[in-house]
């Protein structure tokens, strides 16, 4: 007997729904005041949009997703994608490679907006790996298993904290050039951390010549910062870049040069999650 293929659940079409919607005032939002104040929030709904649409296809697909049988991880994930965000945002205030423009007035309406457009950002991406890992696109990328030695571990960790640290050490003027050490730094640092705790790590892939999941997160950053920058490129709320190289050749509003830490920027959350799963169960297993 074949098996019973799965439903597509109600919230895929919730989704798909409110992403149209959205787009829908953008279009009008010059005619309709509340269409206008729909546009504010084009990101963060977008994106709650898009999560909640690809959960319900990864569950069609396989029959598991976060948002049906995860979703413990989900709320886990939010506070957690905007705690990493705000490290970046930490950054930018030396570095000022972006701005922010019509942000809403009242304190209240910005927190939450900025709070559910940061908070989708882990689930996002990671879900969009699942979803390229579930279609097996990459199953048979395979390279020769890879030693991970000490001289290794100590040596990724020390060149992150190099990374990381170097862009707040120096000035602006220099700095501002070197936010691909940001976008790269915490995954030299978290990964051997993780690796060498037993963790669920990306090098233990590698240790194993296995390519898929690597691969997978690496384009759904690509995929997560087209859509990005696609929401935002329209949105009345939105940011713009002020990172002085290669202004003129952008993808919508990012500059080409920074559009291509994205896919480094989902192996980043990748390790920063495991990490803190790592910290967690060690924290659960002292009580």
């Amino acid at each position: 007997m074949s098996e019973k293929p799965f439903a597509f659940k109600y919230h895929g079409w919730v989704g798909i729904g409110l992403i149209c919607f959205v787009e829908f005032c953008l279009f009008i939002q010059h005619r309709v005041s509340f269409a206008y104040r729909v546009s504010i929030w084009t990101t963060p709904l977008c994106w709650l949009g898009y999560v909640m649409f690809l959960d319900a296809v990864i569950f069609k697909l396989k029959g598991n997703s976060l948002l049906c049988n995860r979703r413990r991880e989900f709320y886990i994930q939010i506070p957690l994608s905007i705690a990493f965000w705000l490290l970046f945002e930490f950054y930018n205030l030396h570095l000022v490679n972006w701005e922010y423009q019509g942000l809403p007035k009242n304190k209240i309406e910005l927190c939450l907006g900025m709070g559910l457009a940061f908070g989708m950002i882990m689930p996002g991406m990671f879900q969009t790996a699942e979803l390229i890992e579930t279609l097996r696109l990459f199953e048979r990328f395979r390279i020769s298993s890879l030693h991970v030695s000490n001289r290794v571990i100590y040596s990724s960790i020390v060149l992150g904290f190099f990374f990381i640290m170097a862009p707040l050490l120096i000035s602006r003027d220099y700095a501002q050039y070197l936010f691909g050490l940001v976008w790269t730094g915490y995954v030299m640092i978290f990964e051997p951390i993780v690796y060498s705790s037993k963790g669920n790590s990306l090098l233990r892939d590698l240790e194993e010549g296995r390519l898929s999941r690597i691969l997978s997160l690496f384009i759904a950053g690509y995929i997560c910062g087209f859509l990005w920058e696609f929401w935002n490129y329209w949105a009345v709320s939105k940011w713009v870049y002020t990172a002085p190289f290669m202004k003129d050749v952008k993808i919508f509003e990012m500059p080409i040069a920074g559009f291509l830490g994205f896919g480094p920027f989902a192996w980043e959350y990748f390790c920063f999650y495991h990490l803190c799963k790592l910290v967690r169960q060690v924290s659960q297993t002292n009580q």
